[in-house]
């Protein structure tokens, strides 16, 4: 389901170029859940914005549902991510002047969802927030929009899930909730789910976990990655 090939990324900066990613092969087979863990900045939020079509490599493929989104333009991009993925990074991007349902309902629409709006309620009943179905963002805590963000990421019924600590704003009991319903997507829709945590525990329910550190894949148990080496 996802394939990344050799991926290479490098940023200019004032002080010369910066290599975030240094030769990543990783794939991901339709229905695995995979964690993905390192340190801040070894590359890991990069990863995910590579599978989601939301960064380009500077070298390197990237094979996602099929799909070689590498020369991709963005509206080819666009319409990818609106098919097959459902994205949940740390900053919600929720649209201030949408209510929640709506909110919910915006990927379904735009994929022109005879039943969004049911859907979309439906999505927010599964992360207990059916009764803030017509409040906006700013009359929403963190944790709230939070689980709004992740029923729009799941109301699509989405062939890849991507989340980037999708409990890091939750409480101990609606985290295991959320994460609860992330897994049974997984499991009952053949969802292929890949996020970032520091939590051990929650890596641990993942049938897999890739360690990132400077911009490479790292076997279990090695300080560093090998010279030259990638980790599929």
């Amino acid at each position: 389901m996802i394939a990344l090939v050799d991926v290479r990324l490098t940023l200019p900066s004032q002080a010369g170029p910066v290599n975030i990613l240094r030769g990543i092969t990783f794939t991901a087979a339709a229905g695995e859940t995979v964690a993905i863990m390192g340190p801040s900045g070894a590359g890991k939020t990069t990863l995910l914005m590579l599978m989601a079509g939301l960064e380009k490599p500077s070298s390197g493929r990237v094979v996602v549902a099929g799909r070689d989104l590498t020369d991709m333009d963005e509206d080819a991009l666009a319409r990818f991510r609106r098919e097959n993925a459902g994205i949940v990074f740390q900053a919600f991007h929720l649209v201030p002047t949408m209510t929640a349902l709506e909110n919910v309902a915006l990927p379904l629409e735009l994929a022109r969802a005879d039943d969004a709006g049911p859907r979309a309620m439906a999505a927010l009943e599964a992360v207990g927030l059916s009764g803030r179905a017509s409040h906006y963002p700013s009359q929403l805590s963190g944790g709230e929009q939070q689980r709004v963000a992740l029923a729009r990421a799941f109301a699509p019924r989405p062939k890849i899930l991507l989340a980037d600590e999708p409990t890091g704003n939750l409480d101990e009991e609606t985290g295991a909730m959320v994460m609860d319903l992330l897994f049974s997507l997984g499991r009952d829709h053949g969802v292929t789910l890949v996020l970032i945590t520091h939590d051990a525990a929650l890596a641990a329910r993942c049938g897999r976990v890739a360690h990132v550190r400077d911009g490479r894949l790292i076997p279990d148990g090695a300080s560093e990655p090998p010279a030259g080496r990638v980790l599929q």
